[in-house]
């Protein structure tokens, strides 16, 4: 991360704290279920939902990182449904198109299985969060439908908003 977007994200992270809500989803890999990886943290702002990651034991790299419809992380994430998409666009187009709303900025982890980078979704709002998951897919995201839901692949973690 530049020096620059360091900056941003902090002054992001200063100026939530006035505005308050704040919402978490634990997540578990969806190998077992059982084993927490950490958490996700959203947190309203007046530019739209500050995600904190604090998660690790993932695999290095980049990946799909979106909300789905069902709050249930079974059946290795696939009872959680797909895509949160309540305008029924059923499109993805990535955080900043008008596609599912569930298309969150794809989850940086580094090298040593850690994803703690802040990121913002600026379409959506705590409100939107009530009964959804938060899904990790093994591959990243290139906001298309080709491949489909933007190649994320398998469903490696998963976590109930709270």
């Amino acid at each position: 991360m530049n020096k620059l977007t360091a900056i941003v994200l902090t002054s992001l992270i200063g100026m939530t704290s006035a505005y308050a809500e704040e919402v978490s989803a634990t997540i578990y890999s969806t190998d077992d279920n059982k084993n927490a990886i950490g958490e996700v943290v959203f947190t309203e702002s007046p530019y739209g939902l500050l995600i904190t990651p604090k998660l690790s034991k993932l695999p290095a790299g980049l990946h799909g990182f979106h909300l789905h419809q069902h709050p249930d992380c079974g059946d290795h994430g696939m009872e959680a449904g797909g895509h949160f998409d309540p305008a029924k666009t059923n499109t993805h187009q990535g955080p900043y198109g008008k596609g599912h709303l569930g298309d969150l900025p794809v989850l940086v982890v580094s090298a040593d299985g850690s994803a703690t980078t802040p990121t913002l979704a600026p379409r959506i709002k705590i409100s939107d969060l009530k009964g959804l998951t938060v899904m990790i897919h093994a591959d990243g995201d290139n906001y298309s439908d080709t491949p489909a839901l933007g190649g994320g692949g398998a469903r490696i973690a998963c976590g109930v908003v709270k």
